[in-house]
């Protein structure tokens, strides 16, 4: 199977790895183009062992590996996951209240309630999400880094990638080859 290469970096930080990303997609690359190391239980899973330093990973094709989801996005997850129980709970309790013959006061009391408790739980599941991601960076800085991969697929594009990472105080910027993933194509 034929090879493509890529660049890889490690960070020290998110701000250095979340500003490396931006002005990688500001020059051209793809948001597909960026992946992140998975979290632990995914590397073990896979490789059939934990690691102690983020390091050991760089080169290894098998590393699972997850999408760049950009601020914005977890931003926007975050919300739906409030919103859509607020807006569940207010529905609810309003068709509840009309159906039952109440006023149309009473309606909008219980959406009230109801979409505050449903705001409330979707509050927390918004928090779970968030410390889940916090933790998932804080275990990956523990062990060395914040590994990111940048998909290159000429010279040019290998050249950009690493003055980048290297621009955005990314340690060990290098480029390797990697087996060509299935259904992946792009011509140079």
């Amino acid at each position: 199977m034929p090879s493509v290469r890529e660049a890889v970096a490690v960070f020290h930080d998110a701000s250095g790895l979340q500003q490396a990303i931006d002005d990688l997609l500001a020059h051209g690359f793809d948001r597909a183009e960026l992946s992140l190391l998975a979290g632990e239980d995914a590397i073990a899973e896979k490789l059939g062992h934990t690691y102690r330093k983020t390091s050991e990973l760089e080169d290894d094709p098998n590393v699972p590996r997850i999408e760049y989801i950009s601020p914005e996005t977890f931003g926007d997850t975050q919300g739906a996951l409030i919103g859509t129980p607020l807006y569940i709970a207010a529905t609810t309790a309003t068709i509840a209240v009309m159906v039952s013959g109440g006023t149309l006061a009473a309606a909008i009391a219980g959406a009230v309630a109801a979409g505050g408790a449903g705001a409330a739980l979707g509050a927390i599941f918004a928090k779970l999400v968030g410390d889940h991601h916090a933790r998932h960076i804080e275990r990956q800085l523990e062990y060395g880094g914040l590994l990111l991969w940048v998909r290159t697929w000429n010279q040019n594009d290998e050249s950009r990638a690493v003055e980048i990472l290297q621009k955005h105080a990314g340690d060990d910027v290098h480029v390797h080859g990697v087996e060509r993933r299935p259904g992946e194509s792009r011509e140079s």
